[in-house]
């Protein structure tokens, strides 16, 4: 079975930011995955695109031909894949086969939907192909819908991103995973009114009715009280915390996807015809079932990231005190939302020269197991040479 998200949000979310994060992390823990472009006005693709909208629709043609703007021609172009979506379902038919993979069975795709948000909220045509990719193509979906996180440090906005996110859960209906990214940049915008779990976990809204009546006119206090009472009543937007450049961030919201679409990472044999000759060796006896899709194979390896448990926390407590105290402590089963904030907010400097340190350390090891490798090469050179000698 082929599992994927739908990658959305607002411009300048960093959607194509984190497909090409994701694709460098996937490529480090050789799980497989492919990004599909869906955005017909992304001329500047920075990650590795397996399928590309442009090469059956652009935006500028369709803005050139039919005379419309940019708003409408996205609307046009999300159409006009949805009549040919069959062009999208044999590019996707196809994925996995080159990669030595078992085909479309093995693939996790990231769909990048363009920016505009009515395509997510308002407007037919996504949902529809989002309907077709599960129902034509067989894709356990999770929508990923991205929100900067510099909105929570204004009362009005944040109220206005969980709206936006209310809505999309509601149009898309897939598992949703809503995402505050560019957390680690949160603290160039001033201080939080509250600590970062009352904006992730979405707790008493009431308590932003001041900051609302001194933002916006008197006259908007009862629109206020009813959108937050909308939003409470339904009670189902939540946030993950995003910094696509750390490692632990990175692991935590995949492993919380994971868990949305089902989704087991079984890691292949280096030799899949013989599971004793692999990196990854099976007692005498053991049945190979490699050439199976990767959904139907057995879980016969330790699961790195998966729906199957908890993922330890490769974010740790500070300890000692101060920044000439920082070191790493005892890790964590749970990625809590307080070590996001003790990471970003309270402790930034301190973690930052400690992660410095950390890397200067490791680029020393590295450099001195470098040389190490070379004095042996060096010193087994010489020494050939001599016992070629004496032999003559």
């Amino acid at each position: 079975m082929p599992f994927g998200e739908i990658v959305c949000g607002s411009p300048g979310s960093g959607k194509s930011t984190y497909c090409q994060g994701k694709h460098q992390l996937f490529t480090a823990l050789q799980r497989p995955i492919y990004i599909v472009n869906l955005d017909p006005a992304n001329d500047n693709i920075p990650y590795p695109c397996a399928i590309d909208i442009s090469e059956l629709i652009t935006l500028q043609e369709v803005m050139d031909e039919h005379g419309l703007g940019p708003n409408g021609g996205m609307l046009y172009c999300m159409e006009y894949l949805e009549k040919n979506f069959d062009w999208l379902e044999g590019k996707l038919g196809e994925l996995g086969k080159e990669d030595g993979e078992n085909g479309p069975a093995d693939v996790y795709a990231l769909f990048d939907l363009p920016g505009q948000v009515e395509l997510s909220t308002n407007h037919e045509s996504v949902k529809r192909i989002v309907d077709m990719l599960q129902s034509k193509c067989g894709f356990r979906l999770a929508a990923v819908h991205l929100c900067d996180a510099h909105y929570v440090t204004d009362a009005a906005k944040y109220i206005s991103v969980l709206l936006l996110s209310l809505r999309t859960m509601l149009q898309l209906e897939l598992p949703h995973i809503n995402v505050l990214s560019k957390i680690d940049l949160i603290g160039n915008y001033g201080d939080l009114d509250f600590n970062l779990d009352f904006y992730t976990e979405v707790q008493d809204l009431t308590y932003l009715e001041n900051s609302l009546s001194t933002s916006l006119s008197p006259r908007f206090q009862a629109l206020n009280l009813a959108m937050i009472s909308l939003i409470e009543d339904y009670n189902l937007v939540g946030f993950e915390t995003l910094a696509v450049e750390d490692k632990s961030s990175m692991l935590h919201l995949t492993h919380a996807i994971d868990r949305a679409t089902g989704y087991v990472f079984v890691p292949r044999p280096s030799n899949a015809s013989s599971t004793h000759t692999s990196k990854n060796p099976q007692p005498e006896g053991t049945i190979d079932e490699s050439h199976k899709p990767v959904s139907a194979q057995p879980n016969e390896y330790a699961l790195f990231s998966s729906a199957a448990g908890p993922l330890k926390n490769t974010l740790m407590n500070m300890a000692g005190g101060g920044s000439a105290g920082t070191r790493f402590a005892e890790a964590k089963d749970v990625y809590d939302v307080r070590d996001v904030q003790e990471r970003w907010l309270d402790a930034k400097d301190a973690w930052d020269a400690f992660e410095k340190r950390e890397w200067r350390r490791e680029g020393e090891k590295v450099r001195d197991e470098v040389a190490r490798a070379k004095a042996m090469e060096n010193e087994g050179g010489k020494s050939d040479p001599e016992r070629g000698g004496g032999a003559k």
